[in-house]
């Protein structure tokens, strides 16, 4: 039996988070060979103001607020090390695994379009590293989201020379005894090397890909899970009707309309009321659209502008070779390192999955309350004698509780570092990491009412749709219905996994089809 291997070929223009996620999970990375004399040619850039003896930034002077310092040639090797040493200085939890390879593939991609002037030798220690499986140690606090994630950059640095961490096999180990084991020597950096590592936007990316990726799942299941409660509670899907939403064409607005409208088709439990006499649904029912839709918007301009970044230099200074006029023109210090638009959107994307959660939290409040529904008092078998789902709904309020708090926007925080040097910083690291845990948060909130909504289809004698009768299936292999009351954390937090990982998502589409994208 042959084993294919899966093999992410880098170039720096065309990768996507797909196969970021892809690498993270230990796929194999190459470097396309046309992107190699990319590479050496701006690191020719480097040697040849080295040899004139010319006097530019981040080659052979000090760093930040240290700018007007002239480092001799002598140093230089000494300059990129001890720049690595000093910044490695990141604190708490360290990053996973998982989100350390995305970090250093996205490093890789925005090396190798060839505007760092880094060695080849260096590019090609991170690409031994993923392959061969020495993931270094990484401190998740550290980056200010300007002048790149400079500190948990660092921490992937020094492991490439030999230096700091790596995760072992049971837990971090210094890097010289696996390099030991597995053969390999630490890299000697030269000139510009040091910078050019640590010096961009891949903490943030790598942080952004792995909330993509979660939300990649949980908005179509979040279409899906309001379709449960509908037929939980018997609402109306009059309010998706084209013609509304082509009054007011906001595309992801009627993408969702268009979405439930084909889960919905076959349902025996809408068309049983069908001609009943309510004349609307609460708005957490009536307005899905216009709420999920405007989530859904936000999320495709995240994904936009994280395709642009993983393929992007953000590096500083950057070099453009120009062979017919070579010397310091060829480099410019600018400030593709500023991660304000990736700040800015994971910002945007805290608030409005907040949004998401909010309103299924109120059709949880909807479904258990029975002044509202024609639904036992909180589902519970024997009301009064047991709480049933009362509690769930308190879980889920919880769960939005943490996610209010990661509405405040992070970009919104700047503090001035290195002498007033860099007065302005975007906080893109953090607002990166806002988002993955308020994805999170999202998954629990989704997964309360998603069990509350499937022990109301307890109550229901028609059949729902095909699509919400496969989740129900799904639903009910991790928790049976209520017989009586029982404790269901587990249930709560197996649920929110499934449904962040993809694998219900990828089960219900190829049982009944995809869903409109």
């Amino acid at each position: 039996m042959v084993i294919t291997m899966t093999v992410i070929n880098l170039d720096g223009n065309t990768l996507s988070p797909t196969e970021i996620v892809l690498v993270s999970r230990g796929a194999v990375v190459e470097v396309a060979t046309d992107a190699w004399p990319k590479v050496e040619a701006a690191r020719n850039v480097v040697e040849g103001i080295l040899e004139r003896g010319e006097t530019v930034y981040g080659i052979n002077t000090g760093f930040g607020a240290l700018v007007s310092e002239r480092i001799s040639s002598d140093d230089l090797a000494a300059l990129q090390v001890n720049l690595i040493r000093s910044h490695a200085c990141g604190i708490g939890d360290y990053m996973s695994i998982e989100d350390t390879r995305a970090m250093m593939c996205v490093r890789v991609n925005s090396l190798v379009k060839g505007y760092s002037g880094i060695q080849r030798i260096v590019v090609e220690q991170i690409i031994t590293y993923l392959n061969k499986g020495v993931i270094p140690v990484v401190p998740r606090i550290g980056s200010l989201g300007a002048s790149g994630d400079l500190a948990p950059l660092s921490h992937m640095a020094l492991a490439l020379i030999g230096e700091g961490e790596v995760w072992g096999e049971d837990g971090p180990i210094p890097t010289e005894i696996l390099l030991k084991e597995k053969g390999l020597i630490g890299v000697d950096l030269s000139a510009k090397d040091g910078l050019s590592l640590i010096n961009g936007t891949s903490q943030m990316c790598a942080l952004l890909v792995n909330a993509e990726d979660r939300l990649a799942n949980l908005l179509p299941l979040a279409d899906l899970i309001a379709c449960v409660s509908i037929e939980a509670k018997k609402c109306s899907i009059k309010p998706m009707d084209p013609r509304v939403h082509q009054a007011r064409p906001h595309h992801g607005q009627s993408l969702v309309a268009e979405r439930i409208t084909k889960i919905m088709s076959g349902s025996r439990i809408l068309e049983s009321h069908k001609d009943c006499d309510k004349v609307q649904d609460a708005y957490s029912f009536r307005c899905i659209p216009q709420v999920h839709g405007a989530v859904l918007e936000r999320f495709r301009n995240l994904s936009s502008t994280l395709v642009t970044e993983v393929n992007s230099a953000t590096d500083n200074p950057l070099i453009f070779p120009n062979p017919s006029n070579p010397g310091p023109d060829e480099v410019i210090s600018q400030g593709n390192f500023h991660g304000e638009i990736l700040a800015l959107a994971a910002d945007g994307m805290s608030h409005a999955i907040f949004e998401l959660a909010h309103i299924s939290e109120r059709r949880i409040d909807q479904i258990v309350d029975p002044t509202r529904s024609d639904l036992p008092a909180f589902l519970a078998v024997n009301s009064g004698l047991e709480s049933g789902m009362m509690i769930v709904h308190y879980v889920a309020a919880a769960a939005l509780a943490e996610m209010h708090g990661r509405t405040m926007p992070r970009s919104a925080f700047s503090t001035p570092t290195s002498g007033g040097q860099e007065d302005h910083v975007s906080m893109g690291a953090t607002a990166s990491w806002n988002l993955l845990q308020s994805s999170k948060h999202l998954s629990q909130v989704l997964a309360c009412e998603l069990m509350i909504a499937c022990e109301g289809l307890e109550y229901r004698s028609d059949d729902p749709a095909d699509y919400v009768k496969s989740l129900y299936r799904l639903v009910r292999s991790i928790c049976p219905p209520l017989t009586e009351d029982r404790s269901t954390s587990k249930e709560i937090e197996c649920i929110a996994e499934e449904l962040s990982s993809g694998r219900w998502l990828a089960r219900i589409e190829a049982e009944c089809g995809r869903m409109p994208r």
